[in-house]
C-alpha cells in the first residue's frame, strides 16, 4: 500500500512538472481583447470602444485588437475614440478586416492613431476630408498680395478652388490633427495630408508600400503571428509583444450600447421626438387618458438624450415644435388654412435641417419626412373639409334649429296660445287668429316662446 501511494504521488508530481512550464508560458502570453466595429462611427460606437479599452486594461489584457469596417462618422465620437487609444497602456491594433472592408474618413484617423495599423487584403482607407458641420459664409475677396501672405503663413494653398474661410479652417485643423498622429506613430504624414485635402484613398498593399500602415494580414491569427516580437511604445512604457498563439477574448456590445445605437439613429430620434410631442399634446387635450402622457414623456426624454449627443440644429428643432403647434391650433381655431399650411411648412423645413451634418448614416430619411408631412397635411385638410361641411349644414340642435319648423295649433287663440312641435308643447305668439289644428311656421324664438305665422300655400316642412 505504501509503495502504491508513493508511485501515485510520483506520477502526479511528474505530470505537474511537465504542465508547469506550459502554464507559466500561457500566463506570460496573456490574452488579446477583440472589439468589432462595422458601422458608422457615432456615440454608440464611441461608448463601446472606450469602455472596451478601459475594461481590457483593467483586466490586464496584453493586446487590444479593433477590427474596423466603417464609412466614417461624427468628428466628436472619432476624437473620443482616439483619446482612449492614445491613453491606453495596452497596445491597440486597428485591423481593417475582413476583406472588402474600408476605413474611410473617421476610420483613417483612428487607423493613424493606433499603435499598430493593419489591413486585410482587398481593403482600403482614405477619403478623410471632413464634412462641414455648418454653412459657411462667403470668403472675403483678397488681393494678390493678401493671397501671397496667406500662402506664406499657412504653407499650403486653399484645399479647393473657391473654398470659404470656414472650409479652410476646418480642413487645416483636420490636416494638423492627422499629421500629429502620423508623426506620433512614424507613419506617412504627406499622404495623410493628401487624404484630407484631396480625399485620396489607398488599397492595403499600396498603403503598406507607402508607409501608411504597418502590415497586411489575412486574418487575426496571421496578425498575431506577424506581431510576435514587435516592440511597441505605449502610455504604459515600452514592451515587446509575445503574441504567437495568444488567446482571444471578444467583447460584444452590451444592452446599453445596443440601446444607445438604436436611439441615436437620427431617424429613430426624430420619431421619438414626434411621438413625445404628440403624446403630451393628446394628454393635454384629454386629461386623465394617462397612456398618451406616459408614452409621450418617455419618448421625449429618450429623444432629448439622443439629440444631445447628435449634431442637432436647434433652429430645426424649434421649427418642428412650432409646426406641430400650428397644425394643432388649426384644428381648434380654424383660420381657413393659414395656420395649418404654415405649420406644415415649418414642420418640413425643421425636419430637413434638424440633423446638422452630411455624414453618411447620420441623416433623417427624406422619404420619412415627406411621408409624415403628407399624412399630417392630409389629416389637417380632412378636418378642415369636415368643419366647412358642418358649418354649411342646417342646425340640428338648440333653439336655432326650431326656425322654419312646422307647428300645429293645440287650441284656438287670437294672439297667444299653445302649439305642438316635435312632440313638444310650446307657448306661441301670432298676429293672426289661429284655429285648433292649423299648420303654423316658426319664424322666431323669444326665450321659451315661439313666434309663428300661418303656413302659406306651397310651404313644406
Amino acid at each position: 500500500m505504501t509503495r502504491l501511494f508513493v508511485t501515485v504521488i510520483s506520477i502526479l508530481s511528474l505530470i505537474w512538472a511537465c504542465l508547469l512550464p506550459v502554464t507559466a508560458h500561457s500566463g506570460e502570453l496573456g490574452y488579446a481583447v477583440v472589439l468589432e466595429v462595422s458601422d458608422a462611427i457615432g456615440p454608440a460606437t464611441s461608448d463601446y470602444i472606450t469602455r472596451g479599452i478601459d475594461r481590457a486594461n483593467a483586466d490586464g489584457a496584453q493586446l487590444i485588437i479593433l477590427t474596423l469596417d466603417t464609412p466614417g462618422g461624427l468628428d466628436a465620437s472619432m476624437r473620443d475614440i482616439i483619446k482612449a487609444i492614445l491613453a491606453s497602456p495596452a497596445p491597440v491594433a486597428t485591423f481593417v478586416f475582413p476583406s472588402g472592408s474600408r476605413a474611410a474618413s473617421a476610420g483613417t484617423y483612428i487607423l493613424y492613431a493606433s499603435h499598430i495599423a493593419a489591413m486585410a487584403p482587398a481593403t482600403n482607407l482614405g477619403s478623410a476630408t471632413p464634412v462641414s458641420l455648418m454653412p459657411a459664409a462667403p470668403a472675403p475677396k483678397s488681393t494678390p498680395g493678401d493671397s501671397e501672405d496667406e500662402d506664406k503663413d499657412e504653407g499650403k494653398s486653399s484645399p479647393l478652388p473657391g473654398s470659404t474661410a470656414m472650409e479652410r479652417k476646418v480642413i487645416n485643423d483636420a490636416v494638423a490633427y492627422i499629421q500629429g498622429l502620423a508623426e506620433l506613430r512614424n507613419r506617412n504624414a504627406q499622404w495623410a495630408e493628401r487624404a484630407v485635402r484631396e480625399a485620396v484613398s489607398l488599397s492595403s498593399e499600396a498603403a503598406l508600400e507607402q508607409g501608411v500602415i504597418d502590415l497586411v494580414a489575412a486574418n487575426i491569427p496571421d496578425l498575431l503571428a506577424q506581431l510576435d516580437g514587435r516592440e511597441i511604445t505605449t502610455e504604459g512604457g515600452d514592451r515587446t509583444l509575445a503574441t504567437q498563439g495568444m488567446a482571444l477574448q471578444r467583447i460584444e456590445a452590451d444592452w446599453r450600447t445596443r440601446l444607445l445605437s438604436v436611439i441615436t439613429n437620427p431617424t429613430v430620434a426624430y420619431l421619438l421626438l414626434l411621438m413625445g410631442i404628440y403624446g403630451l399634446i393628446f394628454e393635454g387635450y384629454n386629461p386623465g387618458a394617462v397612456v398618451p402622457g406616459v408614452v409621450g414623456a418617455i419618448c421625449l426624454l429618450l429623444a432629448a438624450f439622443a439629440l444631445q449627443v447628435l449634431p442637432v440644429n436647434y433652429a430645426g428643432l424649434a421649427l418642428i415644435g412650432l409646426g406641430i403647434l400650428l397644425m394643432v391650433a388649426e384644428i381648434f381655431a380654424p383660420s381657413f388654412g393659414a395656420l395649418g399650411i404654415g405649420g406644415v411648412a415649418a414642420f418640413v423645413i425643421g425636419s430637413v435641417i434638424l440633423i446638422d451634418t452630411d455624414v453618411p448614416g447620420y441623416q433623417v430619411s427624406r422619404s420619412l419626412i415627406g411621408a409624415l408631412a403628407t399624412v399630417g397635411a392630409g389629416l389637417l385638410f380632412a378636418i378642415m373639409a369636415i368643419a366647412v361641411k358642418a358649418r354649411r349644414a342646417p342646425v340640428v340642435s338648440g333653439i336655432e334649429q326650431m326656425l322654419g319648423k312646422i307647428a300645429e295649433a293645440a287650441e284656438d287663440f287670437q294672439a297667444e296660445g299653445l302649439v305642438d312641435v316635435h312632440s313638444e308643447t310650446w307657448n306661441a305668439k301670432t298676429h293672426k287668429p289661429v284655429h285648433q289644428g292649423d299648420r303654423l311656421r316658426v319664424i322666431g324664438v323669444e326665450g321659451l316662446t315661439l313666434l309663428v305665422e300661418p303656413e302659406r300655400n306651397g310651404d313644406q316642412s
